[in-house]
């Protein structure tokens, strides 16, 4: 059988310019599927109200997307090194765009419910396998860097963008439009895909197409993230959560055994050798858990307390974008070259660990120039977070497993996300209730429960920061890519 370096060529594009084209296709699917996750949720009621939905069953609009979305990307990410990541990507961007016209088209919560299963399906695939393709396009530390800047860029302009777009296009014409938008981004993805991204032949199916292993890893996280995001209406010390929990634990080690033993491997258990690989993806989870609180909690306690409206809510947390977007687009790169992945990483994790400690304080008559403001301008050590993270993650993939690490990547960001809602959000309510039993006003109560997932937020970061300092390194000087060797295994 012929080595992975023979079958698998080299992906990088001969001109520069086809390079940062072939980046930007990458960023604008990226923006699409971010978009559509936040896009979604300041929809909610206007589709609650056409179509029908129960309270509990409007929840599905987002559930059924996360739980085929994060349940998917392990498995994606190595098929994408079988069968050729462009293809994958090429694959999911069109199953997405599909699903979106389905989506967009839905005159029942049924038929609303398994086109965002769909689009969770076609964003997993083309998501898996997007940072695989950009390290072996830009194998040089500073392009790298620079590259991994602006296409973190996108993810907070998406983010922001979603939250303001999604009140003006329901507002202006209907919440069909919060899809069908994804029509024309779609098919010029696609188009621009075919024409400028690298070509490659993968390892081919029976390098590792283990498919035991396919069914256990994707059952698995997809009946975990299920558990996680019902935590909240069941609790944690429920049968159901304590029964499917359990469940999913099963599965996943029973995968891990598997992976063990079996002769061609879904995901390869060398990987999490590692050093980078296994402390980015660890930090990355307690990372975004605690992030969760400002993604989400701000929004609420700017509805809920201050009582601002959906399109204020946006506009009020643009500034964040702003500053994310700046310092990932501008700074971070600069700063990484000159500096290393690690130091900026740890410095970013500082600001952000200060904007947490700031929103603990935050006030029931909050003013927003003095008692929001400085949080949207420190959150931009996300900026200086993110693409470091990523750099340092993929520094320990082979050229054979960039797709794996990167599905790997994203799978962790889908579980951060998910134990950030279950945990901040139920810690929340729970205090809520406490002080509402005790004679507090509602504002008073909601502020005293967000003031609780602040502080647990803090926590995660400063244990995101302990995981950064204590196991990640810098990659060697000279060492670039995909072809750089694996950092010193953990101890």
């Amino acid at each position: 059988m012929p080595s992975h370096a023979t079958s698998l060529p080299s992906t990088r594009p001969s001109a520069p310019r086809s390079r940062w084209t072939a980046l930007a296709v990458l960023a604008a699917a990226s923006l699409m599927t971010i978009l559509d996750g936040s896009i979604v949720t300041v929809a909610l009621p206007a589709i609650q109200r056409d179509l029908g939905f129960s309270p509990a069953g409007l929840s599905w609009t987002v559930n059924a997307y996360l739980i085929a979305f994060g349940g998917l990307l392990l498995l994606a990410g190595r098929l994408g090194d079988l069968i050729g990541r462009k293809s994958m990507f090429l694959a999911g961007n069109a199953v997405f765009t599909v699903a979106s016209l389905l989506a967009g088209a839905a005159t029942g919560p049924g038929m609303l419910i398994a086109a965002r299963f769909l689009q969770g399906v076609g964003s997993a695939m083309a998501a898996a396998v997007v940072l695989g393709i950009l390290v072996t396009l830009f194998p040089g530390t500073g392009e790298r860097a620079k590259a991994i800047g602006i296409f973190s860029f996108t993810g907070a302009a998406g983010a922001s963008i979603g939250q303001v777009l999604g009140g003006v296009l329901t507002d202006a014409l209907s919440w069909h439009w919060i899809f069908l938008i994804n029509l024309p981004i779609g098919l010029a993805t696609i188009g621009l895909a075919i024409r400028v991204l690298p070509g490659e032949r993968g390892a081919g199916l029976s390098a590792g197409a283990d498919v035991i292993g396919a069914a256990l890893v994707t059952g698995g996280l997809m009946l975990g993230i299920y558990t996680v995001v019902k935590i909240e209406e069941y609790g944690w010390l429920a049968a159901h959560t304590l029964g499917l929990g359990a469940v999913s634990l099963a599965l996943l080690a029973g995968f891990v055994v598997r992976q063990a033993t079996a002769k061609t491997p879904l995901m390869p258990l060398r990987i999490f050798r590692s050093r980078n690989v296994s402390g980015a993806n660890l930090t990355q989870i307690l990372t975004l858990s605690a992030m969760f609180a400002f993604q989400i909690i701000v929004a609420l306690y700017m509805q809920k307390v201050l009582g601002y409206g959906a399109l204020a809510t946006g506009l009020a947390m643009l500034p964040a974008a702003v500053s994310i977007g700046a310092v990932s687009l501008f700074v971070s790169a600069r700063l990484s070259t000159r500096f290393g992945e690690r130091p900026v990483l740890l410095a970013g994790l500082v600001l952000l660990l200060a904007a947490m400690g700031w929103l603990t304080r935050v006030p029931v008559n909050a003013d927003y120039v003095t008692d929001l403001l400085p949080v949207m301008l420190l959150i931009a050590g996300g900026g200086l977070v993110l693409p470091a993270l990523t750099a340092l993650g993929m520094s320990g993939a082979k050229a054979d497993d960039a797709g794996l690490v990167s599905g790997l990547f994203n799978t962790t960001q889908q579980v951060g996300m998910a134990v950030g809602v279950a945990l901040l959000s139920t810690l929340a309510a729970s205090r809520t209730e406490q002080l509402l039993d005790a004679g507090r006003s509602q504002a008073a109560a909601l502020t005293g429960g967000y003031h609780v997932a602040f502080t647990v937020a803090a926590a995660l970061l400063v244990a995101a920061f302990a995981v950064a300092l204590l196991v990640l390194r810098q990659p060697r000087p000279g060492a670039t890519g995909t072809d750089a060797p694996l950092p010193t295994p953990i101890a």
